[in-house]
């Protein structure tokens, strides 16, 4: 999960991965849509190839680029604990204000 986490962590890659969630895309097309040069594209094509978060395959000359969206689910449970919290913690703070209103 450290190799997701880092990939996400760089917002060329997450817009890589907006692109990739509705639909897939050769390396040509990411870059027409991102303020840096192909090899750069490239690059983070590499990190998220590396860490599962896309898939490649080959049609004729062109890569096109899918999105594996098996490690989110993996991050989304994670973060499930988290979510948790705040809930319990936004609650409370819920009753608190409804407690204070009442006293009004």
């Amino acid at each position: 999960m450290d190799a997701v986490l880092q990939a996400l962590a760089d917002p060329s890659r997450r817009t890589v991965l907006e692109i990739l969630r509705d639909h897939p895309a050769s390396a040509g097309e990411l870059a027409d849509a991102l303020p840096i040069a192909r090899p750069g594209v490239s690059r983070h094509l590499r990190v998220l190839r590396e860490a599962g978060l896309v898939e490649v395959r080959q049609e004729a000359q062109r890569r096109i680029y899918s999105l594996r969206p098996e490690p989110l689910a993996d991050v989304d449970e994670w973060l499930e604990s988290y979510r948790a919290l705040w809930r319990n913690r936004l609650d409370a703070l819920h009753t608190e204000i409804a407690r204070g209103k009442r006293k009004s």
